[in-house]
């Protein structure tokens, strides 16, 4: 455990920057597999309608550094690439 008063304070903001991280990742990834089931039925409006809802909730977990830009535009690539692959 922290001893001095400012590692204390560190490990607090730590703490509260874990969780609201560890939210964010969620909601990335339940959007992933909303759009991923979408992908699996087969049917192009559902996927098309939630990659649609997909994308910016993956932008905002990259603007706030819940996950990394990078790993956030490739996630919105490969799902765009397996929903136009039905759509096709």
């Amino acid at each position: 455990m922290a001893n001095h008063k400012s590692a204390i304070k560190r490990a607090r903001q730590a703490e509260i920057r874990r969780l609201r991280n560890k939210s964010n990742r969620t909601r990335v990834k339940n959007v992933v597999k909303r759009v991923r089931a979408a992908i699996n039925e087969k049917s192009p409006e559902a996927a098309r309608a939630a990659l649609t809802a997909a994308i910016p909730v993956i932008h905002k977990a990259a603007q706030k550094g819940a996950i990394h830009h990078r790993n956030a535009s490739r996630k919105i690539s490969r799902l765009t690439r397996h929903v136009n692959a039905i759509t096709a």
